[in-house]
């Protein structure tokens, strides 16, 4: 009523002939009177904006307008995986600075051509093939430490890299029909040469935001979305090709609520089920668990610089309790691709460029793209079941053993932990008394026939030579040096192992080093322990020489007169001095004078035939005669002695001259004062800075004196008398049995004149 009474209002109308029509049955207001009515409205003043926001147009899954040259066609447009914008910034490992030292050379030799105008190419080619010198050297003496850290270069190539280089078309693939689609397993079929594989990776990020997106390359639980593609290969007939690089599946709270380790033994379990070829190939990081769910193939392939381990930080932390240790462990765990081949864990290795499979990325594709081609070649010959045995036997062989064979006791080791007995440390002074004991030992054995006590000797030398390392890491301590010198072995560790010190750089700080250890240990507190311990190890050197020289020299008067014996005691030798014997005895002679010349014939030729024969046993034996005459030996014990006695007396006043004159002369004169000066103001208790310099002031006047001597006339004249004295002397040398010079190995015995043979 309300409504009509409204309506009649604007109208004009009675509220009965609008409840009533003339034209139906039905009660209400007639469309034309409505129509008559009129709306009476206020006008206002309004505006309306809007603000449009420009976005990119959505080209997925591929563009309006593909390009036909693109490889694959569109279908390479089905993945969200594209090309850097900007190029990777090159990264330096620590082992590759020495060449980056190189190429910077190289740059800047390049540079100053430009600039200049001139030629350098000549030095630009040198320092070009020592560049490559060094990196062929480098990359063919890898530790496994440094070939983790290749494995783990930022800008390796991924596995999206590595698909997209080798294959003609590939078709990514999403999901695990769980609810979940994890970004660091990438899936899809691919054609390589015409045939169809299933391929699926971890894919690592180029970069930080693809790297969080990735979850740098370690998948979570959902190892479920892999084993739905393998299952899916499987049933369709695809062979598949699975790449690891991931440092370990992904260790975090959630992932272990929703079964990690299921995941990852269900995968396992699996993938021994599968009926086509299966081939893995480690192009990076194959990190524990997380390789293995996707790495139960029957070929396992690696690259070259690739690693397959449990992360040897991890290893150093359990075992040595420090991360520190990482390359130790690295060593220990043989998780090179180069192990593992001879462990027969790997099947193959496929080779990288020098500087890693990110020097050239291309190249190292086309060498997986090889090695997929003739593995797949090989396991498309098998049948179904000498597949699945080909892979179950592969597995079953790792770690091996054949029992009832028994251990080598060299490799037969027990785990318990033994108690070692810490060595008593001996003092200085018992040291010393040692030393002594063991000199007085040696000089009583060269006295007489008793064997020399090498043993105890070689004890002593070995226990001196612990304390004098000792002494000198003390003295390294308390000089500051040791972080530096600890930093220093590691370098040349790194360092090509043929030739450490081929590098100028690494030389250099060897030699600094060296030369501030030299200057300050006469400054360290135990220098004057050292100083004692270092003569006590000379001292027992000499003796040790002294001892084999004894033992050398019993050994050839043993020889020598086991020859006598042979020579004299021969029946025919014998026989004749039994006769000649009875001829001086039948004629009564009592002197050579009262013997006839047919007698005196005799005797002279028997004495020749002994010589001979003597000779001939003498140089069967090794030992050369020479015979000196009975008159010359005469001669030269008469005159000889004095006469070089004379020579010697005159060449030593002229040595004293020599050194009176140079003594006077400015430099040396001025250095004496100095050094006199220096000892008057160090007093009776000199400091260390006086000591040092009253010591390198002495150094420095022996050092001329001895310059002085040498430059004279007088060191030729030394050189002519030894040689005159020494060329009268008779000998009795070793020589070498073939007849050639002796060598400086071999053994020479000087005999004096009364040793000679006549």
């Amino acid at each position: 009523m309300a409504a009509a009474s409204s309506a009649a209002s604007l109208t004009g109308a009675s509220a009965s002939d609008l409840l009533t029509s003339s034209t139906s049955a039905f009660s209400g207001i007639p469309l034309r009177t409505l129509g008559k009515a009129r709306l009476v409205l206020k006008r206002r003043d309004f505006t309306i904006s809007c603000k449009l926001r420009k976005v990119k147009k959505h080209e997925y899954p591929w563009p309006d307008n593909p390009d036909p040259n693109v490889k694959g066609g569109v279908l390479s447009h089905l993945s969200p995986f594209k090309p850097l914008k900007e190029k990777p910034k090159p990264v330096t490992l620590e082992f590759e600075k020495p060449l980056v030292d190189l190429q910077k050379k190289i740059i800047d030799v390049r540079k100053m051509a430009n600039e200049t105008g001139l030629d350098f190419s000549d030095q630009i080619l040198s320092l070009e093939s020592k560049y490559q010198q060094a990196l062929r050297d480098l990359y063919t003496h890898l530790t496994p430490i440094q070939r983790v850290n290749i494995a783990r270069h930022p800008n390796r190539p991924t596995f999206l890299d590595h698909i997209f280089n080798i294959t003609e078309k590939f078709v990514e693939l999403h999901g695990d029909r769980e609810g979940y689609d994890d970004p660091a397993i990438v899936t899809g079929i691919g054609t390589i040469d015409g045939r169809r594989y299933m391929f699926i990776g971890h894919q690592k990020g180029r970069n930080t935001k693809e790297n969080i997106q990735r979850n740098f390359g370690m998948p979570t639980p959902h190892y479920r979305k892999a084993l739905r593609l393998m299952e899916y290969a499987d049933h369709h007939g695809f062979p598949i090709v699975t790449f690891i690089d991931t440092p370990g599946a992904y260790a975090d709270l959630k992932s272990e609520e929703l079964g990690q380790g299921e995941a990852i033994a269900h995968n396992l379990r699996s993938m021994f089920g599968l009926k086509v070829p299966v081939v893995s190939i480690v192009i990076g990081e194959g990190g524990s668990g997380g390789a293995l769910a996707i790495g139960c193939a029957n070929k396992l392939l690696m690259l070259e610089n690739a690693v397959f381990y449990v992360a040897p930080e991890a290893c150093a932390a359990i075992l040595w309790k420090s991360a520190k240790a990482a390359p130790k462990a690295a060593e220990k765990l043989k998780i090179t691709a180069s192990e593992l081949c001879r462990l027969e864990i790997a099947d193959g290795i496929i080779p990288e460029p020098l500087g890693g499979a990110h020097a050239d990325s291309a190249w190292t594709s086309q060498q997986i793209k090889i090695a997929i081609n003739e593995s797949m070649d090989e396991l498309s010959k098998m049948n179904t079941e000498d597949l699945l045995k080909h892979r179950h036997d592969k597995f079953r062989k790792i770690g091996g053993f054949q029992e009832g064979i028994p251990i080598d006791p060299k490799r037969k080791f027990s785990m318990k932990k033994k108690d070692i007995p810490i060595p008593k440390k001996i003092s200085d002074a018992e040291l010393e008394v040692e030393v002594q004991k063991l000199k007085q030992q040696i000089l009583e054995a060269k006295g007489s026939s008793a064997e020399p006590p090498t043993l105890d000797l070689d004890d002593m030398i070995k226990k001196l030579k612990k304390e004098v390392d000792h002494e000198y890491s003390e003295a390294v301590k308390a000089m500051g040096l040791a972080d530096r010198l600890s930093k220093l072995k590691e370098e040349v560790t790194k360092a090509n192992s043929q030739n450490p010190f081929a590098d100028p750089l690494l030389k250099d700080k060897i030699e600094k080093v060296k030369a501030e250890f030299d200057q300050g240990v006469s400054a360290a507190p135990n220098y004057g322990k050292l100083q004692n311990k270092l003569g006590m190890l000379k001292e027992l050197y000499k003796l040790k020489h002294l001892s084999e020289t004894n033992k050398e020299a019993a050994t050839l008067k043993q020889e020598l007169t086991t020859i006598f014996d042979d020579v004299l005691n021969n029946p025919r030798i014998k026989e004749k001095y039994e006769s000649l014997k009875d001829e001086i005895q039948s004629i009564g002679a009592s002197s050579p004078s009262d013997l006839d010349d047919e007698l005196k014939q005799k005797i002279i030729e028997f004495r020749k035939e002994v010589d001979l024969q003597l000779a001939n046993a003498l140089k069967s034996a090794g030992l050369d005669v020479k015979f000196v005459s009975a008159k010359q030996r005469g001669d030269r014990d008469e005159g000889s002695l004095s006469e070089y006695e004379t020579k010697f007396e005159e060449l030593n006043k002229d040595i004293e001259k020599e050194i009176e004159y140079s003594v006077n002369s400015s430099d040396i004169k001025s250095k004496i004062e100095l050094l006199k000066l220096e000892v008057a103001k160090a007093g009776d208790t000199p400091d260390v800075d006086s000591k040092n310099r009253i010591a390198a002031l002495v150094q420095q006047v022996k050092q001329s004196l001895v310059e002085t001597v040498d430059s004279s006339s007088l060191k030729e004249k030394y050189e002519n008398l030894m040689s005159k004295v020494s060329g009268e002397n008779g000998s009795l040398e070793k020589v070498n049995p073939t007849g050639d010079t002796p060598t400086n190995d071999e053994l020479k015995v000087k005999v004096g004149t009364n040793h000679t043979f006549s």
